[in-house]
């Protein structure tokens, strides 16, 4: 049995570095529909309610699950089945975002949620090339654990260009040339795209077999259910203290978009590297379940930390404070269940099960935070980050009880296929 990598050995890895550029490309898009959108609709004078309905445009992140297997069976004439997909939607990115600058939020609102959406959907299909990608040149636990935390890194630089970058430009060249600007970055991930090596593999012989055993496979598992459940649940608290909701929560407080963007969103940025990173370490020791559960319980009472913020009123300090502590706890809990997933997913159905997987993991974020803006108005902001952290602990509770390797590929079958399906037309 070959060592287990290091650290240094995964970094220095020369397929390690477009990862890091593709994690960028995969997290610019996100607040560009999410918290940064929230900020100019609120700048707009929009209300907390439509603000936080404004979630529902990321749906598409969390049904790509849906259209993943046409991506896991047909390939593009240029680049490969994984790579050309990957431009293809970077392309399309570029274009999506640049539309969303001629749009009035508060004039055409329902204009501004359709293109917001589409550009959802085409960061969530770069997503899952990325992903099975990852997936496919990533096996060992160590290793898995650290790549992925190398490609959140990536992930959390896009969100400083998408943010607090965004944030300031919008104070000096306004909402419109910000988002020209945004679009333009996406060529970073275009030249990640040609730098990185391209998978050898055999795409699905049908839509039957892309479509239908990627399912059978995994829910023929021992426990694939049960683990399902863990991953909706698992990041529901952080959900709701996301960057869409906290945000206006900043505004409310009394702070400038260059002081969100800044003192929340730079400390927000290192702290998440450093966890994520901290994570990956940290789980050559304690282990896939038991990183889980420690990360996930740090990440759940982090969210108190916001309460007192709410108390205490505006506060350069206390700001900076809650944001780096949040951060660094939700950094080791992304680098533990993303390492998770990919070792849920048989390397035959990659894509399809890691956006099966992923989708479930956010789901319960994507549909139920989007009416946050009622809980917030009812409860207040004090009482509603105390309900952040009752809703975390159900996921804790059930991964108690769930077996070691439950729906975990198993070892002595790492590639098992189900039964043949006939063949049908493409």
């Amino acid at each position: 049995m070959s060592a287990k990598p290091t650290l240094r050995q995964v970094l220095s890895n020369p397929k390690t570095w477009p990862l890091l550029a593709l994690g960028f490309s995969s997290g610019l898009p996100l607040l560009l529909v999410g918290g940064t959108l929230s900020i100019w609709m609120k700048n707009q004078g929009l209300n907390i309610k439509t603000i936080t309905a404004f979630g529902l445009v990321s749906a598409p992140y969390s049904f790509k699950f849906v259209w993943a297997p046409l991506l896991d069976r047909y390939a593009l004439p240029f680049l490969g089945r994984r790579r050309g997909w990957m431009l293809f939607s970077q392309v399309l990115l570029l274009g999506a975002i640049a539309a969303l600058s001629f749009i009035d939020p508060k004039e055409s609102t329902l204009l501004m949620a359709g293109v917001a959406t589409l550009v959802a959907f085409l960061s969530a299909s770069q997503d899952v090339v990325a992903d099975a990608l990852r997936t496919d040149l990533y096996t060992e636990e160590t290793e898995r654990g650290l790549a992925y935390a190398v490609f959140v890194t990536g992930y959390r630089l896009g969100i400083l260009a998408a943010s607090p970058v965004a944030l300031t430009l919008s104070d000096t060249i306004g909402w419109q040339r910000t988002y020209w600007v945004m679009a333009s970055l996406m060529v970073v991930g275009m030249g990640a795209t040609f730098f990185l090596p391209e998978p050898h593999g055999r795409p699905p012989r049908n839509l039957v077999d892309a479509v239908v055993n990627p399912f059978v496979d995994y829910f023929r598992r021992n426990g694939a259910v049960a683990v399902l459940v863990f991953l909706f649940l698992y990041k529901l608290g952080e959900a709701f203290v996301g960057p869409g909701i906290v945000g206006p929560f900043f505004v409310e407080l009394g702070f400038t978009n260059t002081e969100i963007g800044w003192i929340s969103k730079v400390p927000n940025l290192i702290a998440s590297i450093v966890g994520g990173l901290l994570g990956g370490v940290l789980m050559i020791r304690m282990g896939m379940r038991r990183s889980l559960y420690v990360f996930g319980v740090l990440q759940a009472i982090t969210n108190l930390l916001y309460l007192g913020l709410a108390v205490i009123g505006k506060s350069y300090w206390a700001l900076a404070s809650a944001i780096i502590v949040d951060n660094l706890c939700g950094g080791m809990a992304t680098t533990a269940s993303g390492a998770f997933m990919m070792a849920l997913c048989n390397k035959r159905f990659s894509a399809t099960q890691f956006a099966l997987l992923s989708s479930l993991a956010n789901l319960g974020g994507r549909l139920l935070a989007p009416f946050a803006g009622i809980c917030i108005e009812r409860m207040g902001w004090p009482m509603y980050f105390c309900f952040t952290v009752a809703i975390s602990f159900p996921s804790l509770a059930l991964l108690a009880f769930l077996r070691p390797n439950a729906g975990v590929v198993p070892p002595e079958e790492p590639a098992s296929e189900p039964a043949p399906t006939p063949a049908v037309a493409r």
